[in-house]
């Protein structure tokens, strides 16, 4: 079964560029920086996952397949991992439930001081996804420490990943049925011609975007994508203008759809990945 958000991978062509420009936008430093399979990763580590920057660099069919990747959809967003609780048990599950998942194998990387990290991971077909890349992970039995704020405003955690999708039938047969997440609500709101769909997932939520009404048959067959990331602050409008005075293109804060929650966005956030940052929780609607 899934306990949580493992982590969100971006691929990039600029490693140190890109760990620069998250450093200065996220307001913490990365935990970890390795070599291993043709690319270099950098990792932010939050309370609730983390945030995997790749860039590859050498050989290899992971390096190979990054720069797939950035040929086909440019930098952004590539991969979401899900924590797995028994991941060889799951991932033989998720198999017969008609989603293929890789055997899980290890992956290693070696920081410039010679220690390494290690992970267990599994890779589900994106045939069987909506055709988004989706990631199984085991725990670790130590948790990684927690990125270190490097000034004021820092980022808390990750609030939801937005995935947009024109087929909601698929996208609860993946993420409800077959991947078992917590559908904690599903809404219309006629405002942004949206149907909205929150699947909780640990301490974090992927919420699905789709357009209210009937779909066309283009729009059923049509992958899913990524629509961005939505960061937890304490203070919006110091993490706003820490934000803006390191350069970034902030809009103003802004009244949230919850009541008393305020909200900006992040134009130019590194890799052109649509950002958002939320003041507090939203508290999911029962009834």
């Amino acid at each position: 079964m899934i306990t949580g958000l493992d982590h969100v991978a971006l691929v990039v062509r600029d490693l140190d560029a890109a760990v620069d420009g998250y450093a200065a936008m996220l307001g913490v430093a990365p935990n970890w920086i390795g070599r291993g399979g043709g690319v270099r990763q950098a990792w932010f580590q939050f309370p609730n996952m983390a945030l995997d920057v790749i860039s590859p660099e050498g050989e290899g069919a992971f390096a190979d397949g990054m720069r797939a990747h950035l040929e086909t959809h440019g930098e952004g967003q590539w991969a979401v991992a899900f924590t797995a609780k028994d991941i060889e048990a799951f991932a033989t599950l998720l198999t017969r439930r008609g989603i293929k998942a890789g055997a899980p194998r290890a992956s290693r990387t070696t920081a410039d001081d010679g220690t390494t990290r290690t992970w267990l991971g599994s890779s589900l077909d994106p045939a069987a996804t909506g055709g988004l890349q989706l990631l199984l992970m085991a725990s670790q039995e130590t948790p990684f420490p927690l990125s270190q704020p490097t000034g004021s405003g820092p980022i808390a955690k990750l609030d939801h990943v937005v995935v947009g999708t024109g087929n909601v039938d698929r996208a609860l047969a993946v993420y409800g049925a077959k991947l078992g997440l917590d559908l904690r609500l599903d809404r219309d709101n006629p405002q942004w011609n949206a149907r909205q769909l929150f699947f909780r997932c640990g301490d974090a939520v992927v919420e699905m975007g789709a357009r209210i009404g009937e779909p066309s048959l283009e729009a059923l067959s049509k992958p899913d994508r990524w629509g961005g990331l939505a960061w937890r602050v304490n203070d919006p409008d110091a993490a706003q203008a820490r934000i803006a005075a390191a350069g970034f293109d902030v809009s103003e804060v802004r009244s949230g759809r919850k009541p008393g929650t305020k909200v900006f966005t992040v134009r130019d956030a590194p890799g052109g990945v649509p950002t958002i940052m939320l003041s507090a929780e939203p508290k999911l609607e029962t009834a």
